[in-house]
């Protein structure tokens, strides 16, 4: 009786967190349907707190892992991305196909922004006196994410947003989509703030800019590292745009789309890049520990990758989300990256329900969801140990009854 109650306690311990280096299947959002999850973000100062926003134009929040949801905002709009402020707790920023909205309390409650009605809204990025926003028309400058002014480069559709210096004068990095007018891929800089921006033509491959990401500081150094996702490669540059080294293209990291790059805590040469294959079986989850000189791929179950949202912690909580193009499966997936081989999902992801059918619940689907959940083989080690325990003692019994 004391292994067993040893054992259970034991057992509700590891279930608070997914096992190490291990793909685990959450269940799909409510009322996701087969629609694509583009925006995910996960509280900096929380690992347990998630916000998502589904194709409905709804926005649900998690307190528990992405275990169980709670809607906490109804839109028309489709959310395009979702980012934590790393410097003010509790602040969120959402962008959408028309307009953006703001969080103070962690994403509990959303209000919409003044200033960017109408704009479809792709990325953000944070300095400590101001934040960035990348628009179909532009950069748009806010103190606190509530007002948005105009900032420059009104002409150019911004995708990527990254913010090199976060302290006055303010860096900040942009990259566009659509054909180009010069042979070379443009970024965009502004060394005050944006009140002014020049052109950067670095020699790199692609049509336009996906994902922009600065390092945290190196050692002795203050020159970030910025690491730019197009829509044929990964590219990483030392000295603010004015040259860049190619990451892909050799056997392990393919020269695809990348859509997201997400640094590790507060170090320079540790981070993840994602990509969704551009709707081929290209795309994936990769980390890097040395600045890009080598990739180890993280195998998810799908290789699409539509959205990643990585805790800010040592051994860090990534929560995926994933497409299937051939039938349009849509999944969610955590994973804590403990630096072990990625080991493949104890259960597959739950086929997602659509959103416009209702019905009711049978006696034995709440076991059956029970099942596909994290929880389940360490509640099976549990029960096996009790019987374990259970046998032994009969078997003592016995024995003394002879």
């Amino acid at each position: 009786m004391a292994l067993w109650v040893i054992t259970f306690p034991a057992v509700g311990v590891f279930a608070d967190a997914p096992p190490p280096s291990t793909w685990v299947a959450l269940k799909a959002l409510p009322h996701q349907g087969r629609t694509a999850i583009f925006a995910l973000a996960v509280d900096p100062a929380n690992n347990q707190v998630v916000v998502a926003g589904n194709s409905a134009g709804a926005f649900l929040r998690s307190t528990d892992g992405a275990t169980t949801w709670t809607q906490v905002y109804t839109g028309k709009a489709t959310p395009t991305v979702i980012v934590f402020s790393p410097f003010k707790t509790g602040v969120v920023l959402a962008g959408t196909r028309s307009g953006a909205l703001l969080s103070r309390d962690g994403g509990a409650t959303w209000a919409v922004t003044n200033g960017l009605e109408g704009r479809v809204v792709r990325a953000f990025g944070f300095a400590r006196t101001l934040i960035a926003a990348g628009t179909d028309k532009g950069v748009f400058v806010s103190p606190d994410g509530s007002s948005w002014s105009q900032s420059g480069l009104a002409e150019r559709s911004i995708d990527a947003i990254a913010v090199a210096a976060v302290n006055p004068p303010v860096r900040i990095f942009a990259g566009s989509d659509g054909p180009q007018s010069v042979g070379n891929l443009q970024l965009y800089q502004t060394i005050d703030g944006g009140a002014t921006w020049t052109v950067l033509n670095p020699p790199i491959s692609g049509t336009f800019v996906v994902e922009l990401a600065a390092s945290p500081l190196p050692p002795n150094s203050t020159t970030r590292r910025l690491i730019a996702g197009t829509n044929a490669g990964l590219f990483a540059s030392s000295d603010n745009g004015a040259s860049f080294v190619p990451l892909s293209g050799g056997s392990v990291l393919p020269s695809t789309d990348y859509t997201r790059v997400t640094f590790i805590t507060d170090h320079f040469d540790r981070f993840y890049a994602a990509s969704d294959g551009g709707g081929s079986r290209a795309g994936g989850l990769w980390r890097s520990n040395d600045a890009g000189q080598n990739f180890i791929s993280l195998d998810p179950p799908m290789p699409s990758i539509t959205a990643l949202a990585v805790s800010n912690d040592e051994s860090p909580t990534l929560y995926v989300a994933t497409f299937r193009p051939t039938d349009h499966t849509a999944a969610l997936w955590v994973y804590r990256d403990t630096g072990g081989t990625p080991l493949s999902p104890f259960a597959s992801p739950s086929p997602a329900a659509s959103g416009s059918r209702t019905s009711g619940t049978s006696p034995g689907s709440n076991v059956f969801d029970f099942l596909n959940t994290s929880q389940a083989p360490y509640v099976a080690i549990g029960i096996a140990a009790l019987l374990i325990v259970l046998l032994a003692l009969v078997a003592h019994l016995r024995g003394r009854r002879h």
